[in-house]
């Protein structure tokens, strides 16, 4: 241990890269046995949903999607990165706090958007169910078409309707620490706006331009909404978000420690 890359790292970012490793392994065995789905299960999902927990605000960041190693490494890499040197800047606790209040802040913000996004749906289930009809889904089949491939639609009984609102709800999921690593990024751009970031380990970037660069990247993405993307771009603002806010207010709360003191 004390010639690995581990044993550099301070330890909150150190038990963090170990633990979401540690999941993601036992994540792989246990459904590719078809033991037991742990991102199914703490994964977060759409509030309207009856699979929804509040605990999964925190759980979702320490999952990874098992198709590839990819989405871990990736993002263990920046947590190597930037967290070992923010954790050194600003200290243990303070760093756990930012990083969790950062991937909590990322969950809201994807609620959110699934609230917004679903929303023409969700009133036209409502309504649908309250009035015993499937008349008020019909305008949206083409949208419900994205989800399932509905028969008669028409003829649907008001259990059907409910079945089909909580199989489509129960769909979304969102999983990763990226809304955490984002938050991270952006405290790594605001602390140390000079320092060059390698992106795509080739092209020097500094830190400041690389954060709004990646943000913009991010909006743009996230509002395009790209057929047969998957990833929670909001989710990534989010993270962003929530940082800033935190970041802020120890700004001003450090201002008036030292007018006080003054």
């Amino acid at each position: 241990m004390r010639n690995s890359f581990l044993s550099n790292l301070p330890p909150v970012a150190k038990n963090l890269i170990i633990i979401n490793l540690i999941i993601w392994f036992a994540s792989y065995v246990l459904e590719r046995q078809g033991v037991f789905d742990i991102n199914g299960a703490f994964g977060l999902h759409y509030w309207a949903s009856d699979k929804f927990n509040p605990t999964q605000l925190l759980t979702y960041m320490f999952l990874h999607s098992t198709g590839s190693f990819a989405h871990v490494f990736f993002n263990m890499f920046a947590l190597y990165m930037f967290g070992m040197v923010l954790e050194r800047f600003w200290g243990s606790r303070r760093f756990l706090f930012y990083y969790l209040f950062c991937g909590v802040g990322a969950g809201i913000v994807q609620e959110v958007f699934w609230t917004v996004g679903l929303h023409p749906l969700s009133e036209a289930f409502s309504q649908a169910i309250s009035s015993a009809s499937a008349q008020p889904l019909l305008p949206l089949q083409t949208e419900l078409a994205k989800y399932f491939q509905i028969s008669n639609l028409q003829a649907a009984t008001v259990e059907q309707i409910l079945q089909l609102k909580l199989a489509i709800f129960n769909l979304f999921n969102t999983i990763g620490a990226s809304g955490a690593v984002f938050g991270m990024l952006l405290a790594f751009g605001w602390l140390f706006p000079q320092q060059k970031i390698y992106f795509y380990f080739l092209i020097p970037i500094k830190a400041r331009f690389f954060v709004i660069l990646y943000g913009i990247a991010e909006l743009f993405l996230g509002v395009a909404n790209f057929s047969g993307d998957t990833i929670a771009h909001f989710a990534h603002l989010g993270g962003m978000l929530f940082g800033l806010i935190l970041l802020l207010l120890w700004r001003r709360k450090r201002n008036s420690d030292w007018l006080q003191a003054s």
